[in-house]
């Protein structure tokens, strides 16, 4: 069985990464950034998304603890729930 088959639908897979730096790679409950309409979140089960982020603080909620980190710019995508940001571009 492969990892896709065992991944648990009530979580999301988050890739947050930069040019130079991987902010993090793993098993998510949720995510929480900002476009130019505002903060949103990401929870498991979100419809499929693209939006252009803005300047400030991407927060992943872990099943340990909440990763954070402070963005200039990126571009996040959601689909199947796969996270995928890219910032600092």
């Amino acid at each position: 069985m492969t990892q896709e088959n065992i991944f648990d639908a009530n979580k999301l897979k988050v890739i947050a990464r930069a040019p130079f730096n991987i902010y993090y790679e793993g098993v998510a409950e949720s995510l929480t950034a900002t476009n130019k309409v505002g903060q949103f979140d990401i929870l498991p089960g979100h419809a499929d998304f693209f939006s252009i982020l803005s300047p400030g603080e991407v927060i992943i909620e872990t099943a340990s603890n909440p990763i954070g980190f402070t963005i200039t710019n990126g571009i996040v995508t959601v689909r199947d729930n796969e996270v995928m940001l890219f910032v600092n571009i």
